[in-house]
């Protein structure tokens, strides 16, 4: 499939805002052990169970009043427990490396605990700016975790590149009013964003005088 990058060829950005799991860090082998285990246990079908929305609005939509509060700590347990195979992402170094904490931040839908230990088995070097679940009342798909991360680092969100791999961050991105990068890490099916590449190392970033640019590699 090819690659182009449309709207977002020669644009300068202030920053570059990532996702974290499947954009950043390769979790899914253990994403789909923890959850195969979780939606088992509780009956659920594993297909609701949808990839970029934070575990919380998970649980509050599949499992009963009743149940939630023990579903949502068995889960919790399952993926806290579990790191085998957390790797960093194609391209996702490099990517990092190429910003600052000037320029960079993530925004995950993760709580703050899981995150700092995907950081960590991953070896990933995350900036400064890590916004998660955690810090925001409402997760993606509202626009609350983009802003925040903009916020953060003095950024107008109409001048912030998000890089996604689900359609949920590409949305709340969208309505945070940032450009948006699809990557096809984790989605089979068509991602609606400015532009959409197989994974981060597909690109490359510079920082130039007026900002950070995004080209082909």
């Amino acid at each position: 499939m090819g690659e182009d990058l449309g709207p977002l060829a020669g644009c300068d950005f202030e920053a570059v805002l990532f996702d974290s799991d499947g954009t950043l860090i390769d979790s899914t082998a253990v994403v789909e052990r923890c959850w195969a285990r979780w939606t088992a246990e509780f009956g659920v079908d594993p297909d609701d169970a949808r990839h970029g929305v934070p575990v919380i609005e998970i649980v509050n939509e599949l499992i009963e009043p009743a149940q939630r509060s023990r579903a949502l700590a068995r889960i919790r347990e399952l993926e806290l427990g579990d790191v085998d195979g957390v790797v960093p992402m194609p391209g996702a170094l490099d990517a990092l490396r190429a910003l600052d904490a000037a320029t960079s931040a993530i925004a995950t839908s993760c709580d703050r605990d899981l995150m700092e230990v995907r950081i960590a088995a991953s070896r990933i070097s995350a900036p400064p700016v890590v916004i998660t679940r955690t810090d925001v009342e409402h997760g993606k798909p509202s626009p609350d975790p983009w802003l925040l991360a903009a916020s953060r680092l003095g950024a107008d969100p109409s001048r912030c590149l998000v890089v996604e791999d689900s359609q949920a961050g590409l949305d709340a991105a969208r309505a945070a009013g940032c450009a948006t990068l699809a990557l096809r890490t984790t989605t089979s099916g068509d991602l609606d964003a400015d532009a959409v590449v197989d994974d981060l190392s597909r690109v490359r970033f510079t920082k130039e005088s007026d900002g950070v640019r995004v080209a082909l590699r």
